[in-house]
């Protein structure tokens, strides 16, 4: 029997791991697959609580359903019945101005409007940087292929100020990034194809075009602005319903190991046994090791690169160029009747120019239903990010007043929060800076050196729940496929 061994009980894990179960029982192959997480949790940036009668979300709390994977992987675990939209009546976004919240424009979508009224109308700008804006269309495009920061690239086609008082802050809300430093290549790309397509972002959105296969907002009917919501989904009951149907998938085939820190990877003595991993034991009091024939790393690039350094310290080496970021999120729950913004939203973002000490405020029970009583509200507070770190020196019960101090000037949050927890995720977040697909690319180069080897993770194409699911199971086939290779022709 082959065996498989996957580092890592994120998201991206147990994707893996529930890949390799279904391809094997597809292809009547025995295997053994054991999944070593080095804590007593699963999911990764995947957490949900109920907190009395409120749902809270204390990491992702939706993925986007137009990249495959995670939607596809729902209805696989037949949790399709369990996903649910956006409220449609909140599916726009409000950006701080001068310390009030003000709505983006209808529209608005990132970094390319659609309307034109909107924006005219729009106390976000100044009449200079609304006349910037609109020469967006005669702005030529670039014809070469050197990846350039989103910075660069707003303030070419828009301008500074639609860059500094709403890109940046929509862009920081996904990535938690300094806009100056992060590539367009490998985060907004469908961006670099309407310019390189149409010529021009405003020409592209008012055609009703964001990708080659997506209509715009305004092509369907719909107000949306900021980021795509109608696009988000979750699950009835919480996010953290995506990872027990996965471990009750893995458990009924495969091992799962928690509180199973793995110390080392090294090839086997025998080149047929592929790997010897050392690991402690579930409950930590001991160190085992044993030979698996190929491994998954589902780890954050920086950890992978400490495991992986005595195997091959040249690919290490590439794994840890890649930088990462911190951030805080503060879940508070609040009776409607203590807030005095009305909450018409889904969400705020807050840019750096505003100098306030979060970093946006998503609407939880705004943005989904059943997420708190009639007459209560979720709010969830972001705080940190790369261009913010120093925050992240605060206590948990400091964090819990910056927040609500800042929820009291910007929302006017009053009284007594019903409650206030904090989640931290300490280097959580890659930082896709330029230059990040070609190291990406040398990695995969150096990693294709050990065929029985996949690494798999956010640090690579992309942060979301479906980039991670994807990224997986991607790995998942690999292995198999290597596996089934090495049984046809023999050891």
């Amino acid at each position: 029997m082959e065996s498989v061994a996957v580092i890592g009980g994120g998201i991206t894990g147990l994707a893996a791991a529930h890949r390799l179960i279904e391809l094997a029982a597809a292809a009547s192959m025995p295997l053994r697959v054991a999944l070593f997480e080095a804590g007593p949790r699963l999911g990764g940036v995947i957490q949900t609580e109920r907190i009395d009668d409120y749902l809270v979300e204390l990491g992702s709390d939706s993925f986007i359903t137009n990249k495959p994977p995670a939607i596809e992987l729902c209805r696989r675990l037949h949790l399709e019945e369990q996903l649910i939209p956006t409220d449609p009546r909140y599916r726009q976004a409000l950006v701080l101005r001068d310390g009030k919240p003000v709505p983006v424009p209808e529209g608005f979508m990132l970094m390319a409007p659609a309307k034109f009224w909107p924006v005219v109308t729009s106390p976000i700008f100044s009449l200079l940087g609304k006349l910037r804006m609109g020469l967006e269309p005669w702005i030529p495009a670039h014809g070469d292929d050197v990846d350039e920061s989103v910075a660069s690239f707003v303030r070419r086609r828009l301008g500074s100020e639609a860059l500094a008082r709403l890109v940046q802050p929509l862009v920081a809300g996904i990535y938690t990034s300094d806009p100056e430093k992060l590539s367009l290549q490998a985060t907004l790309p469908r961006f670099l194809e309407m310019e390189r397509r149409h010529g021009s972002l405003i020409r592209a959105a008012r055609r009703g075009v964001y990708d080659t296969n997506e209509k715009t907002s305004a092509e369907n009917g719909s107000a949306e602005s900021g980021a795509r919501y109608g696009l988000f989904v979750s699950l009835r009951d919480g996010m953290y319903e995506l990872v027990d149907a996965l471990v009750r998938e893995i458990n009924f085939a495969g091992e799962i190991h928690r509180d199973a820190p793995v110390s080392s990877l090294l090839r086997a003595a025998s080149p047929e046994e592929g790997f010897s991993i050392s690991f402690a034991d579930d409950h930590g009091n001991s160190t085992h090791t044993t030979s698996f024939d190929a491994v998954i790393v589902a780890l954050p690039a920086y950890r992978a690169a400490d495991l992986l350094w005595p195997l091959d310290s040249i690919l290490a080496g590439a794994l840890g160029e890649i930088e990462y970021a911190s951030s805080a999120i503060v879940c508070t729950g609040h009776a409607l009747a203590d807030v005095a913004h009305p909450l018409n939203a889904s969400g705020l973002v807050v840019p750096a120019a505003e100098q306030r000490r979060i970093l946006s405020v998503s609407f939880a029970s705004r943005k989904f239903a059943g997420r708190a009583p009639e007459g209560e509200v979720v709010l969830r507070t972001f705080l940190g990010g790369a261009l913010q770190p120093e925050i992240l020196s605060h206590s948990d019960d400091e964090l819990k007043q910056i927040a609500l101090s800042e929820l009291r000037a910007i929302l006017g949050v009053r009284g007594e929060p019903r409650f206030a927890v904090v989640s931290r995720h300490e280097q959580a977040m890659p930082q896709y800076h330029v230059g990040h697909l070609d190291r990406v690319r040398r990695v995969e180069q150096m990693a294709a050196a050990h065929p029985r080897l996949a690494l798999a993770g956010n640090a690579f194409d992309g942060v979301g729940i479906p980039d991670c699911v994807g990224s997986g199971e991607r790995a998942a086939e690999r292995i198999l496929s290597s596996l089934a290779c090495r049984q046809a022709v023999g050891p």
